[in-house]
């Protein structure tokens, strides 16, 4: 877990890691958050003068954000977990606002990071899984039903490899940092070798690593050419660990996006995310300070008597 104290123009001004507690359960998991967050307030307190005056908090899986709770998050455990009312008794009623953790990371990116300035922009971190975040006008689209963004989930190669979703040939599967590492240890012979690796190998030349980092590559551009048809954006972001391959990643990339690119299409601008592993804490700070700039029931301008129609 990565957590911060976040100022209102976005500066961190405290931060810290823990780990999640995920092999003592999911209910230890949910405790550790409410000890890390309650622990966070008081730092605000003991250091800063004043605690938290509102909490955000980014968790992967199905968010329903609305109503506070995470619906399902199946690499922790969780069902149903109503985190919001949990964290807000824990840390002495302070507003608290939920979100998902990619959406959140690109909120970050779009406000502070490689999408500032951009009104359009679509977020798409390459890690254990690909998953991506539509930013429009300062804001990202969750969808109706909290799932808008799952580009992971595109079918580029129907028949592929089976996908935890049920489907096969999902962008994930064969374009993620994990599906990279896992291609190459199968074609390297080395069991420990990851994407960093495959990246390392690509870079001297090696025509085992240049082939598998070619197809994922191409399906990468596949997946991403349906988001870009669906949603023309001004910027398309990359991050996630495969993006920490640098060039390596990025000219084949856009030159293999720009080759799909037909004559209706904008080829967007094509860039890597800024904010690294910290894109997380800062969009649940902007949750926070969102939360708190929010107008009240009360100041509905429309229930004042003040205003005539």
């Amino acid at each position: 877990m990565k957590a911060a104290l976040v100022g209102a123009d976005g500066t961190l001004l405290h931060e810290a890691r823990r780990p999640t507690g995920r092999t003592r359960g999911p209910e230890a998991v949910v405790r550790s958050i409410l000890d890390f967050a309650a622990d966070l307030h008081a730092h605000g307190l003991a250091h800063l003068g004043e605690p938290a005056a509102a909490a955000g908090v980014a968790v992967p899986g199905i968010v329903d954000a609305d109503h506070g709770i995470a619906v399902y998050a199946s690499n922790l455990g969780w069902t149903d977990v109503p985190l919001r009312d949990l964290l807000s008794t824990r840390l002495e009623g302070i507003p608290v606002a939920l979100g998902h953790d990619v959406r959140t990371g690109g909120l970050a990116e779009g406000r502070l990071g490689a999408g500032k300035g951009a009104d359009r922009f679509l977020f798409v971190p390459l890690g254990t899984g690909i998953a991506g975040a539509i930013g429009i006008d300062g804001t990202i689209e969750p969808g109706a039903h909290g799932s808008a963004g799952e580009i992971g989930h595109i079918v580029v190669r129907p028949g592929g490899p089976p996908c935890g979703c049920g489907q096969r040939g999902c962008l994930e599967r064969l374009a993620s940092a994990s599906a990279v590492s896992k291609a190459w240890a199968e074609a390297s012979g080395d069991p420990a070798a990851d994407a960093a690796d495959c990246a390392k190998a690509v870079r001297s030349g090696d025509p085992r690593a240049v082939d598998v980092w070619q197809h994922a590559v191409d399906a990468l551009a596949d997946g991403l050419l349906t988001a870009l048809t669906l949603l023309d954006p001004h910027t398309l972001i990359i991050g996630g660990g495969l993006a920490e391959a640098g060039e390596t990643l990025f000219t084949p990339l856009r030159a293999a996006i720009a080759d799909r690119v037909v004559q209706f299409q904008t080829l967007p601008e094509i860039v890597p995310a800024a904010l690294g592993d910290a894109a997380g804490c800062l969009g649940a700070g902007l949750l926070a300070w969102d939360l708190l700039a929010a107008p009240r029931p009360t100041e509905d301008p429309h229930d004042s008597p003040e205003v005539t129609t």
